[in-house]
């Protein structure tokens, strides 16, 4: 009979040993499942940028090979909180024809739209005044072979090449080439399957436990009745090779299911195609392979002792105490992530980082037995009472196998405190914009055009029935020294009645009072600063009888900039960069938008909202990826916790059987093993919270090297860990009566 046949035969015959085959091949399906799908994740943005490639987006430069066909301008809109890109080409006469990229149908010729099926949705639920006049005459329809994501608002818009915006880029054809990853979402992916893979590993030796005392005996009885080494080892290889590859195939069989969950998660603005989540054949062979391999790897490892003397696996042996050299395994990752971060930006790459992320949270597997043993000896040495007394007598005899229960909790744990020291400084991060306040809208521009877009803009503003005005702001510089050594301030151009309604200066009526004036957060000595029209400009000195007041803005990125009034400037200096800034109210932003993209050609219409689309998305994603992933890694440390405790049970049956028979009551044993499972627990979770954080520090400082803000929230992990725990050991109470209703002598 062979090694397999004999696997075979002990699932047949032991029922407690099929159980925990079965929960070991979900332990390895799990781990297999959510690796593939992590593994994924920077394929899948790989593949939807690689479909809006043509949007240019990202596109830099102009492309001088080839013959010129078509001009291109690529640039964002907005509507009612919703992202819109733009793209705007005119071809170019007598070009020839121009290839067109995957899922666009046609060329729009001049005042005509090509739009997304949700922008079309759009144009027809609102009026063409708040969203259909930006754009022209919709003639067709985008495929998804042209989308970032499904919800993706897009619209391509035609031209003359005359009616382009100067900033348009002279192409062979749409752009194109290779897209690359999300570096964030990389990022995350690579945490994830640290930080989930060991909480589903953990589940893995938890399943694997269950029935560790019973095969440990049969193997070490095959090896007194003559086994070799060898063949002892082949049994178990072929028992744990039978279940986790079950569990390897049943993961890859549910990572379609996986992926089609997380096609609903959206990132960046949108969910998922379900094609985006191609991972290539030969990684996703050798996951499907490696999983399997470190759980039979790991279950082979365990047999040391039985093969050494399997009279120490039937009769007892007296295990060693845990040295106090474990402890150092901590601090010696933390100083090998430590440098990584403090030399990310000299090396240029982050995989150090990750290695040293990795063996942080290797090394808890190594000072979480210590610690455990640790809280054992003070049970014993301080508390009287027998639950806490057979407490700590498990703890010190085991440290180990009871750290195996808080294993995947202090993982949890690690995570949430390092994820949540991150994202309150992110959020306090976010905000800035331009000078101007929240409810204008803006369009630079040059001094050839900005007149014609204020007088077109003014005109549709009159033609929709809106009172508001657009103005044209200047932009000029107070310079001192003479160029490229040269110093002072950026000003805008702008009357002071405008800039007390359009700017977040904090100006007043009563500043405008007295004739032409700068204005700035500290009084300018005219005599030393003149006037240019550009950084490197000539210098003319400032009017006579011009005024400085010093007026502090409202917010701190403005104290650079000045205001000044148009009167003040010197005869024959005309400004050669502007601005076109209209206010808005809630109730007609959409019109005034509307009136500003059409005369601005393709031109970016921007506000302080729109300014802070991007960082919101962000944010949440990260909260979003932040919420999942400690949902999944308290599951899964849950169950480990779980099967762990029952495993501890099963693994002490004749202990248990023997004290409830000398009439110790189950309550006590159950307080006990809650006492083992929580109380060490409790020491570790701290622990995990505040490396965590002190991660999250480090991993911060590769960003900014501003301080971090701590929340309140910071506790929560902890104190869901002790829960968790909790939640865990309420299994031995089942387990116990279990036990009790058994024969003793079945054992």
């Amino acid at each position: 009979m062979n090694s397999l046949q004999i696997a075979l035969r002990v699932l047949k015959v032991d029922r407690r040993t099929r159980t925990s085959a079965i929960l070991t091949a979900i332990g390895v399906a799990v781990a297999t499942g959510l690796v593939l799908l992590l593994a994924t994740l920077p394929f899948a943005t790989q593949n939807r940028e690689q479909r809006a490639l043509w949007q240019g987006e990202h596109h830099v430069g102009y492309q001088l090979d080839g013959p010129q066909k078509l001009l291109f301008n690529s640039a964002t809109d907005y509507f009612d909180g919703q992202q819109i890109v733009r793209v705007d080409i005119a071809p170019v006469a007598g070009a020839g024809s121009i290839a067109l990229p995957p899922g666009v149908p046609q060329l729009p010729g001049p005042g005509e739209t090509v739009v997304s099926p949700a922008l079309g949705r759009l144009l027809q639920a609102h009026p063409a005044a708040q969203l259909g006049d930006r754009f022209g005459k919709p003639v067709g329809a985008l495929g998804e072979g042209a989308l970032r994501f499904p919800e993706q608002l897009v619209a391509l818009v035609g031209h003359t090449p005359d009616a382009m915006p100067e900033n348009a880029y002279p192409l062979a054809d749409f752009p194109g080439g290779k897209a690359s990853p999300d570096a964030l979402l990389m990022l995350l992916s690579w945490v994830g399957i640290i930080v989930l893979l060991v909480p589903s590993l953990v589940l893995v030796a938890s399943s694997a436990r269950l029935t560790a005392a019973r095969r440990e005996r049969r193997l070490a009885a095959i090896r007194l009745a003559g086994a070799t080494p060898g063949q002892v080892t082949n049994m178990v290889a072929a028992e744990t090779t039978l279940s986790a590859g079950i569990g390897a195939v049943l993961g890859l069989l549910i990572s379609p299911a996986l992926h089609g969950l997380a096609s609903f998660v959206p990132w960046a603005g949108g969910t998922w195609l379900a094609s985006d989540f191609a991972l290539p054949i030969g990684l996703t062979v050798s996951i499907v392979v490696a999983i399997p391999v470190l759980v039979v790897l790991a279950g082979v490892l365990g047999l040391r002792r039985v093969l050494k003397n399997p009279l120490f696996a039937t009769g007892g042996h007296t295990k060693k105490p845990l040295h106090w050299w474990r402890l150092l395994a901590l601090p010696a990752a933390g100083a090998f992530f430590l440098i990584a971060v403090t030399t990310v930006k000299e090396t240029g790459g982050i995989g150090l980082v990750m290695a040293g992320l990795f063996l942080l949270v290797g090394s808890a597997a190594i000072v979480g037995p210590w610690v455990t043993s640790a809280v054992g000896g003070t049970f014993v040495r301080i508390w009287r009472r027998p639950s806490a007394l057979l407490a700590g007598r498990r703890l010190r005899d085991d440290p180990k196998g009871a750290y195996r229960a808080s294993a995947g909790i202090v993982l949890a744990v690690f995570a949430g405190s390092m994820a949540l020291t991150l994202l309150p400084t992110f959020e306090s991060m976010a905000g800035g914009g331009r000078s101007y306040v929240d409810s204008v809208l803006y369009v630079d521009s040059d001094g050839r055009h900005a007149g014609t877009i204020v007088d077109q803009a003014n005109a549709a503003l009159q033609k929709y029935g809106q009172n508001e005005k657009a103005v044209a702001v200047g932009e000029v510089y107070l310079v001192k020294g003479q160029a490229p050594n040269r110093y002072g301030h950026r000003a805008l151009v702008m009357t002071c009645a405008d800039a007390v309604k359009l700017t977040r200066y904090g100006l007043t009526p009563e500043n405008c009072a007295g004739g032409p004036a700068v204005f700035g957060d500290s009084a300018v000595d005219l005599a030393e600063y003149k006037f240019a029209a550009s950084w490197e400009g000539q210098a003319v000195a400032a009017k006579s009888g011009t005024r400085v007041e010093a007026v502090h803005p409202r917010d701190a990125d403005l104290s650079e900039t000045l205001i000044v009034d148009p009167a003040a400037l010197p005869d024959g200096l005309t400004p050669t960069d502007y601005t076109v800034v209209a206010p808005t109210t809630d109730a007609n932003r959409e019109i005034v938008r509307t009136a500003l993209a059409g005369p601005a050609a393709g031109a970016e219409v921007g506000s302080r909202d729109q300014y802070l689309y991007n960082q919101q998305t962000e944010l949440g994603d990260l909260r979003r990826v932040t919420v999942i992933g400690l949902i999944a890694a308290g599951i899964l440390a849950g169950c480990s916790a779980a099967v762990a405790t029952a495993g501890s049970v099963m693994d002490r049956r004749r202990t248990f059987g023997a004290l409830m028979a000398a009439g110790t009551p189950v309550r006590v044993l159950a307080r006990a093993l809650r006492m083992e499972a929580a109380l060490p627990a409790l020491v570790a979770t701290i622990g995990a919270g505040i490396v965590g954080v002190l991660v999250g520090v480090g991993l911060y400082s590769m960003v900014d090297a501003r301080g971090i803000v701590l929340s309140p929230w910071l506790l929560a992990p902890v104190v869901l860990g002790v829960g968790v725990a909790l939640l865990g050991a309420s299994v031995c109470t089942p387990a116990l009566k279990r036990v009790q209703a058994e024969p003793l002598a079945d054992e």
